[in-house]
């Protein structure tokens, strides 16, 4: 898991720490629209974790070897590549692909809830993607939207690049039984409305990105074409710029 910003404690060392290259990072945030309000699913981090102990946070981290190489179920949309190749610094569609498949991997391993399409013959799937090889599935990022890019300030010592993605609940293709539980890093799952109580004390970009995403519902379903808000920091202030205007 990681979230575009870090924990309080982190953000009262900044500039203590020399400069770290952010990493490339993904989140996936699951919509169930079948009831008369949208509702996001959350995570509640265990207690005892070092970052963001016993906040709600959405399912994500950085991107893996893996991610690139993974065989997938259908391509990324071209429009959703578009947005990713977007702003700076540039990178290829390879990397696109990586980042969209990354939420999908982190999706499942923190929350069970797997993402992909059953495929006529097996493939052997390894580490974190062997829960789609013995359900008989791909990766499918084809249901994927970017909702928002976020950088880490500079001066922290966990510095991210993170792409927030959103899918539909209905793209859940898999449940991986046993991977929320007292000792996990995820203790409970929950789906909730935006500007409920169990996000009230969410970390800040979270509620900016959330803001977005709740905007975007707003207007009907999601498309690619709509502006996708890029926060970053410049002269020690939070910046918000859309990416490619």
């Amino acid at each position: 898991m990681t979230d575009a910003a870090p924990a309080e404690k982190e953000e009262k060392e900044a500039d203590h720490h020399p400069y770290f290259r952010p990493r490339d990072a993904a989140t996936l945030i699951l919509i169930d629209r079948s009831g008369a309000k949208p509702k996001v699913l959350v995570g509640k981090r265990h207690d005892n974790v070092v970052f963001m102990p016993g906040k709600y946070v959405f399912p994500g981290g950085r991107v893996d070897k893996s991610d690139n190489r993974v065989p997938v179920a259908a391509p990324i949309p071209g429009e959703l590549e578009a947005n990713l190749l977007k702003g700076s610094p540039k990178i290829a569609p390879s990397r696109a692909r990586a980042l969209a498949v990354a939420a999908i991997r982190e999706a499942c391993e923190e929350t069970g809830l797997c993402l992909g399409r059953k495929v006529e013959k097996p493939v052997k799937l390894d580490g974190a993607w062997k829960p789609f090889a013995e359900a008989g599935l791909l990766p499918d990022p084809s249901s994927l939207f970017l909702i928002a890019r976020a950088i880490t300030p500079p001066g922290r010592v966990r510095r991210f690049d993170t792409r927030f993605f959103t899918a539909d609940a209905s793209s859940i293709a898999h449940r991986v039984e046993g991977v929320i539980h007292a000792d996990a890093e995820l203790v409970e799952l929950v789906w909730v409305e935006i500007g409920s109580r169990p996000l009230a004390d969410a970390h800040a970009m979270t509620k900016n990105v959330l803001a977005e995403l709740d905007r975007r519902l707003a207007t009907g379903p999601l498309r690619h074409d709509g502006a996708v808000p890029f926060f970053h920091f410049y002269g020690g202030k939070m910046q918000r710029d859309v990416l490619g205007a």
